[in-house]
C-alpha cells in the first residue's frame, strides 16, 4: 500500500514525541514522607497561613490534591520552601484526617456547603443579652451543627448589665451547656476574658456570633497584640468605629495552652447540610431509646419510641423537648 509517497507497514509506525519530555506519565503520586507537619492558621485567596513549628509559612494547595480544599485548623503536611521568608510559597501536598468539622450553609435552600473550621473541640457561642436582643433560633442553629460536627458547646452571654441572664439559661438548662455571663465593663476591661479562658486552655475553640454582640472585642481580650502579630493579621473592615472579622483565624491563647478561632460575624446559619441522625449523638441519656424507632424515625412522631422510653423514667423529659426543639430549627426559620 502506497500513502503519502511512501511504503508503510508495522514496522514503520512513529511514536508521537513527548513534548515536556521523554518522562511516561504516572498515576503514582509521590508519598512526601519527609513531608513538614502543619497547621492552617487562615486562607486568603488561595493563599494559607501556616504554623511549622514556630514560625508562619505563606502555602498553597498542591495540584496533587485536586479540588480538596484545606480549611483553618486543617493539619497538614508541606514541602517546598519552609523558611517563612518574604516571597517564598511552601505546597501543600496532604491533609490529614480531621476529629471535627463546623459547617454552614448560606440558607436552608443553599446546597453550597461551607467549611468554617476543622479539628476544633469547642464551638462558643456568643450572644448579648440586649443590644442587640439574643437570637435563640440561630443559637439552635450554632448548636446543631455543634453537634453534628462534632464540636462541644459553649454559651457566652455578653451585657448583663442590660438585661439578666435568667430567661435564656432557662431555655438551655435542660441541655446541660457550660456557660459564661459577662458585663459591658468586664468585656472592655479585659475581665470577661479571665472567665472565658478557663473554659479554652488546652482546646482548640471556634468563636461565632453575629454582629454587635462583642464576639470580636473578646477575641481580642484573649489574645495579646504580641501574640496576634506573630501569627499573622485579621483581614478586617473598620466602619462608623465597628470592627468586624471578614475571614476565619486561628491565634493562639494568651495565658494557656490552646487555640481560639475568630470567625466572621453570622446573620444566619444554614442546616441543609444536616443529617438529623446525627444529632441525637448529642443526647447520650436518650439515644439508647432510639433502638425501638422505626427505620428513619425523625423523633418527633407518633411511633417514636422515645416517648415510651421517657414515660418509663430513663430520661427527663425536658431533655426529651430539648432534642425535638433543635431538630426541628431545620425545618424553621430564625424568626419562627
Amino acid at each position: 500500500m502506497r500513502r503519502y509517497g511512501k511504503h508503510t507497514d508495522e514496522d514503520d509506525i512513529r511514536s508521537r514525541p513527548n513534548r515536556k519530555g521523554n518522562r511516561p506519565r504516572t498515576n503514582i503520586r509521590p508519598k512526601h514522607e519527609d513531608a513538614a507537619e502543619g497547621m492552617v492558621l487562615t486562607v486568603d485567596r488561595g493563599r494559607l497561613t501556616c504554623l511549622v513549628d514556630d514560625r508562619t509559612i505563606m502555602a498553597m494547595k498542591a495540584r496533587e490534591l485536586g479540588r480538596k480544599a484545606a480549611v483553618v485548623g486543617d493539619r497538614v503536611a508541606l514541602v517546598g520552601d519552609l523558611s517563612g521568608m518574604k516571597d517564598t510559597l511552601a505546597r501543600i501536598v496532604r491533609i490529614e484526617e480531621r476529629s471535627s468539622l463546623l459547617r454552614r450553609t448560606a440558607d436552608d435552600d443553599d446546597p453550597y456547603e461551607r467549611v468554617v473550621v476543622a479539628n476544633a473541640d469547642q464551638l462558643a457561642i456568643v450572644t448579648a443579652l440586649a443590644d442587640p436582643e439574643p437570637r435563640p433560633r440561630l443559637i439552635d442553629r450554632c448548636l446543631v451543627a455543634a453537634y453534628d460536627g462534632g464540636l462541644e458547646p459553649l454559651l457566652v452571654m455578653t451585657k448583663s448589665d442590660l438585661a439578666p441572664p435568667d430567661k435564656l439559661l432557662e431555655l438551655y438548662g435542660d441541655l446541660d451547656i457550660p456557660y459564661v455571663v459577662t458585663s459591658r465593663e468586664e468585656l472592655e476591661s479585659g475581665g470577661a476574658a479571665d472567665r472565658v479562658r478557663a473554659h479554652l486552655d488546652g482546646r482548640v475553640t471556634a468563636f461565632v456570633g453575629h454582629s454587635g454582640v462583642g464576639k470580636t472585642t473578646l477575641v481580642n481580650a484573649l489574645v495579646p497584640e504580641e501574640r496576634r502579630r506573630t501569627t499573622g493579621h485579621v483581614n478586617a473592615v473598620t466602619g462608623r468605629g465597628r470592627h468586624t472579622t471578614t475571614s476565619a483565624l486561628a491565634l493562639p491563647l494568651g495565658g494557656g495552652d490552646g487555640w481560639v478561632v475568630d470567625t466572621p460575624g453570622v446573620r444566619s446559619f444554614g442546616l441543609a447540610h444536616i443529617d438529623p441522625s446525627r444529632v441525637i449523638h448529642a443526647f447520650p441519656d436518650l439515644e439508647p431509646g432510639t433502638e425501638g424507632c422505626p427505620r428513619a424515625c425523625s423523633h418527633d412522631e407518633q411511633d417514636c419510641a422515645l416517648d415510651a422510653w421517657v414515660e418509663e423514667g430513663h430520661a427527663d423529659p425536658a431533655r426529651l423537648y430539648s432534642l425535638r426543639r433543635l431538630l426541628a430549627t431545620r425545618e424553621r426559620k430564625e424568626g419562627d
